[in-house]
């Protein structure tokens, strides 16, 4: 899980000695767009669609396979959420706030920058891929759901 990549052991444990095993059936949403955003989550298993509301429909923006985290803005900006995420199959995500890292940045400041990098570096990603798409979009190309995705995944 790239999130979580080069923390130490002890770290690990640390961190999620306080988090939460969060469960959802198929079609169930995690969070809501609107909503106070108040941790990120890891999916374990399963997949997520992340879907924006506009003009009374919900559009997918994404799909998150398991191994990937969602909802990392929300210990970044502290504004409500900007999408939903709802589950496709049968989830497991392991869910944790800004209060585990703050424990964690208490506990070992170092190990607290790693991980903040790593979230760092994913919405980076995201914003790469983004940018790829939109400037793809007003160059006239037509994209097809295989190009986004294959942008978002390998990126």
């Amino acid at each position: 899980m790239p999130i979580f990549g080069a923390l130490r052991g002890d770290t690990l444990e640390f961190l999620l000695a306080d988090a939460t095993l969060v469960t959802r059936r198929a079609g169930e949403y995690f969070f809501h767009e609107g909503e106070r955003a108040e941790s990120m989550y890891v999916l374990e298993q399963g997949r997520v669609d992340v879907l924006k509301h506009w003009n009374g429909d919900d559009w997918k923006l994404h799909r998150f396979d398991a191994g990937q985290c969602f909802g990392e803005m929300a210990l970044i900006d502290l504004f409500p959420r900007s999408a939903s995420v709802r589950a496709v199959d049968d989830c497991r995500a392991i869910e944790f706030g800004s209060a585990a890292l703050y424990r964690l940045f208490e506990h070992d400041a170092e190990q607290f920058a790693l991980i903040q990098m790593n979230i760092s570096r994913e919405v980076s990603r995201r914003l790469r891929a983004t940018d790829e798409l939109l400037f793809r979009a007003r160059m006239g190309e037509d994209l097809d759901p295989t190009t986004a995705a294959d942008l978002f995944r390998n990126n």
